[in-house]
């Protein structure tokens, strides 16, 4: 048998796959006998495989379809949102050039505020290109088109409109730049970043103001200036974190004699964790707050004997022993760099030194990489510290 004339191998090939198939049935003491032959289940194969196939066919063809007219849909709205957009500021110019004024008025001093607040007088400097200026996009440039062709008279409240936003886009560019940075300084020093910003955003509340306008059309806060107040926040959020990670040295040109780990005691010989660094020094040396931050404990610890204990906030704590003098209180709050007390040799110690520890969440962590941040890390800290109105060193 031979259904495909010309292919004797997929003929072949079906015929082993279909041969003739004899059924014996029995019903009631009769046998019935059903031939089904290869002819037939080779038609009902290829007739399902026909149906799958333009079942295939048809759904792939569906879902181009779909997908374009999804795509020529996404692609209407955004020209529907550019064009509502541009038209909305005319008719806002057109309704009131008075109360378009007020508006560039409350958002030339929302600008000013955030730019002096949380950036700073040298963040244009630290930014480098990313805050060099830009020309005005098309839209926008369209935009102050329409309007100067429809109301001469609002051109320039347009334009300055127009450099406004421009500023924003600038400032947020800024703003992003500066948060990768102290974010990546922050992984430098082993800590996570997003833990450390959440930790640092500011609580928020307060009566509803309507910010543009008193027209609930105006209500609306716009995007670029939404996009501003997220890229600042999360900003200040990590700088802040960056300036609490102890990074000086507490104490001056002293050598480190016994790092962070296990060493043998030095008055049992016994196998030991050492949970801190010590530096060697003479009696009386100042001892330095390696960041700033709030004292927690300053007073007799057992095995420490003179101690002080500093709060930095995002739970790492410093923690210097053996002091021969205290010169802070508990509770008061310290600036980086400040002596906090003199060198000693106080509590279990053989002699004049300073045992220092960094501890995160309660837990003695390796101080080493906050004591040995590199000096771009220190850039970045430095740059955050002098933005911020906190104490700093």
């Amino acid at each position: 048998m031979q259904i495909f004339k010309g292919q004797p191998r997929l003929s072949q090939r079906l015929a082993d796959w279909f041969p003739d198939r004899e059924f014996f049935m029995r019903s009631q003491g009769q046998v019935k006998f059903i031939k089904i032959s290869a002819r037939l289940q080779i038609r009902v194969f290829l007739a399902a495989v026909a149906a799958l196939a333009l079942w295939l066919i048809v759904t792939l063809a569906m879902l181009v379809s779909q997908y374009t007219i999804s795509s020529e849909r996404m692609a209407l709205v955004r020209k529907q949102a550019e064009v509502e957009s541009s038209a909305s500021r005319v008719a806002a110019y057109r309704d009131s050039v008075d109360e378009v004024a007020a508006d560039l008025e409350r958002r030339q001093q929302f600008i000013e505020d955030s730019f002096e607040s949380l950036v700073g007088d040298a963040a244009l400097e630290d930014a480098g290109d990313a805050a060099k200026p830009e020309a005005l996009s098309d839209e926008t440039d369209k935009t102050v088109r329409k309007i100067s062709a429809i109301i001469p008279e609002a051109r320039n409240l347009a334009l300055v409109e127009a450099r406004q936003l421009s500023f924003v886009d600038k400032m947020t560019r800024v703003a992003d730049l500066r948060a990768r940075r102290a974010e990546a300084a922050i992984r430098k020093f082993g800590l996570n970043p997003d833990v450390i910003a959440a930790q640092n955003q500011e609580a928020q509340g307060g009566p509803f103001l309507p910010f543009f306008g008193s027209k609930s059309k105006e209500d609306r806060l716009d995007p670029r200036f939404e996009n501003l107040g997220k890229a600042l926040a999360r900003m200040d959020a990590m700088e802040r974190g960056l300036i609490a990670i102890p990074s000086g040295k507490p104490a001056k040109f002293t050598p480190m004699t016994s790092n962070f780990g296990y060493r043998r005691d030095p008055f049992t010989g016994r196998a030991a964790m050492h949970s801190g660094i010590d530096f060697k020094g003479t009696r009386g040396e100042a001892i330095l707050a390696a960041a700033q931050g709030k004292v927690i404990f300053a007073g007799r610890k057992s095995g420490y004997g003179n101690c002080i204990e500093i709060a930095h906030g995002n739970g790492l704590v410093t923690r210097y022993a053996h002091l021969s003098s205290i010169g802070i209180r508990n509770g008061q709050k310290v600036e980086k760099g400040q002596r906090l007390g003199g060198m000693g040799s106080t509590g279990r110690s053989t002699g004049t030194h300073l045992h220092f520890e960094v501890r995160l969440n309660g837990r003695a962590i390796n101080p080493r990489p906050f004591l040995e941040a590199n000096r771009d890390v220190l850039e970045i800290q430095a740059v955050a510290e002098r933005r911020t109105d906190e104490p700093r060193g």
